[in-house]
C-alpha cells in the first residue's frame, strides 16, 4: 500500500453564518508530522477534529466511488483531498482498517483512533443535501489516527501494517454498531477491551 495523496489547509468560512473550516485543504508532496498531526494544517473545532486522538485523517478511494455513484454530478468535485482528509492510500478502506491498527509510513508511526463522523459542513462545501447522511449511512466515513512517532510522510511512501490488536473491530463494524439500541453485549465487551480507542467514543458510547 503507497501513500496517493496528502493534504493540508489553512483557515476558511463555510455556509451562510460564515462558519470557520478547515475543510478546503491542497495537495502536498511532503509533510512533517507530530502529535497534533501535519505542521501547518489548520484544524478548526476541536470538539470533533484535531488533538491527539484525531490528529490525521484518513478517507478512503473507495468511497469516493460510491459517492460518485450516488450523487453523479459531483464526478468533477469529489476528488480525493475534497473531503478534507489528510492521507489517501491505495486499498485501505473501512472494512480492512480496525481500531488500534499500528501502521509505519514514512519515518511516522500512527495508530488508528476511530472513525470520523461526518457534519453539515460537507453538505455545504458540496452544495449536496444529505451528502453527510449518505456517507454516515453507508459507514464511509474514514477514520483518525494518533501519532505515536512524529516524523515526515511523503507521495508514494509505502504504507506497512505492524500490529493488528482488534481484528474483529473494523471501521465498518463499529460504525454499524453506534447507533443500535440496546447495544449489544458483545459490542460493549469489544469497546471495553480496545484500550487504542479514542477515549471519547467510551463516554458516548457507555
Amino acid at each position: 500500500m503507497k501513500v496517493l495523496g496528502l493534504y493540508s489547509g489553512k483557515r476558511h468560512s463555510i455556509g451562510p453564518k460564515l462558519s470557520p473550516t478547515g475543510i478546503y485543504k491542497k495537495p502536498r508532496d511532503v509533510v512533517e508530522v507530530n502529535t497534533l498531526g501535519i505542521i501547518d494544517d489548520v484544524q478548526v473545532d476541536k470538539r470533533f477534529h484535531g488533538g491527539p486522538e484525531r490528529a490525521l485523517h484518513q478517507f478512503s478511494l473507495q468511497s469516493y466511488q460510491r459517492i460518485i455513484q450516488r450523487f453523479p454530478l459531483l464526478y468533477k468535485s469529489a476528488l480525493p483531498g475534497s473531503i478534507g482528509e489528510n492521507i489517501v492510500v491505495e486499498k485501505m478502506n473501512e472494512d480492512n482498517v480496525c481500531i488500534g491498527d499500528l501502521y509505519a509510513v514514512g519515518t511516522v508511526i500512527l495508530q488508528v483512533s476511530g472513525p470520523r463522523i461526518p457534519c453539515w459542513k460537507i453538505d455545504e462545501k458540496f452544495k449536496q443535501p444529505k451528502l453527510q447522511l449518505f456517507i454516515r449511512q453507508y459507514q464511509l466515513s474514514g477514520w483518525y489516527f494518533r501519532v505515536l512517532k512524529n516524523g515526515q510522510i511523503s507521495i508514494d511512501d509505502e504504507f506497512k501494517l505492524l500490529e493488528r490488536p482488534q481484528a474483529k473491530l473494523s471501521i465498518r463494524y463499529f460504525l454499524s454498531q453506534i447507533d443500535i439500541q440496546p447495544k449489544t453485549a458483545i459490542f460493549i465487551e469489544q469497546i471495553k477491551q480496545a484500550t487504542e480507542l479514542d477515549p471519547d467514543w467510551l463516554h458516548k458510547l457507555l
